[in-house]
C-alpha cells in the first residue's frame, strides 16, 4: 500500500491512517522525502495528515527529521488551511532544538500566525515560538519583546500561559 491508497482507502478513519504514516516514518526515516514529496502536491486535507504524521513521528523520534523536512513546514506555516499551518508548527517545535541556527527565517511566519483567528494556529505559533526561546539564541533579544507583545493583546489564557512560561516567572506581570 502506498500514501495514495493509504489517504484515499474509506475504511480507516483519519486517526488511523496517520498513525500507520507515522509509523512507517519511525521505521523507514528515509520515507519522510517521499512524504513531503505528496504532500507537496497534495490537496489541504491529506497534505495536513501528512504533516500531522511527521509530527507525530517527530514528537517520538525528532532525528528522523531534515533541513529540507524543516524548510518544508517552514514553508507550509503560510498555507491558507488552518490545520496545516498548525501541524507545521507543532513539527517546528519537535524539531528546533535539532537545527537552532535555522530559526531565524521560521520566525517571522509563527508571529504572524500568532495574530491568526483561529485559535488553534495561534497555540501551535506559541508552542513553537517557546521551543525557540527555550533554545536560548541570539534571536530571544528581538522574540522576547516580541512575545511580550502578543501576550498583552492575547485572549486565551491557555495560549498566554505557554507565553508565560516562555519569557519566564519574573516577567509574567508583563503579560495581564
Amino acid at each position: 500500500m502506498d500514501i495514495k491508497e493509504l489517504l484515499e482507502d474509506k475504511a480507516k478513519k483519519a486517526k488511523e491512517k496517520t498513525e500507520i504514516l507515522s509509523q512507517w516514518l519511525l521505521h523507514e526515516p528515509p520515507f519522510l522525502l517521499t512524504l513531503m514529496e505528496y504532500a507537496a502536491k497534495a490537496k489541504d486535507p491529506d497534505k495536513a495528515s501528512c504533516i500531522e504524521a511527521i509530527e507525530w513521528a517527530t514528537r517520538i523520534k525528532p532525528g528522523i527529521a531534515t533541513k529540507v523536512c524543516l524548510a518544508f513546514v517552514g514553508t507550509n506555516l503560510s498555507a491558507k488551511a488552518p490545520r496545516v499551518k498548525w501541524e507545521s508548527a507543532k513539527v517546528i517545535a519537535n524539531i528546533a532544538p535539532l537545527f537552532p541556527g535555522s530559526m531565524k527565517s521560521i520566525v517571522p511566519a509563527l508571529l504572524n500566525n500568532s495574530e491568526h483567528p483561529g485559535t488553534v494556529v495561534r497555540w501551535s505559533a506559541a508552542y513553537a515560538l517557546a521551543a525557540i526561546t527555550k533554545l536560548n539564541t541570539g534571536l530571544n533579544k528581538e522574540l522576547v519583546p516580541a512575545m511580550e507583545a502578543i501576550c498583552l493583546r492575547e485572549e486565551k489564557n491557555s495560549i498566554r500561559k505557554i507565553y508565560q512560561e516562555a519569557i519566564g516567572r519574573k516577567k509574567q506581570p508583563a503579560c495581564r
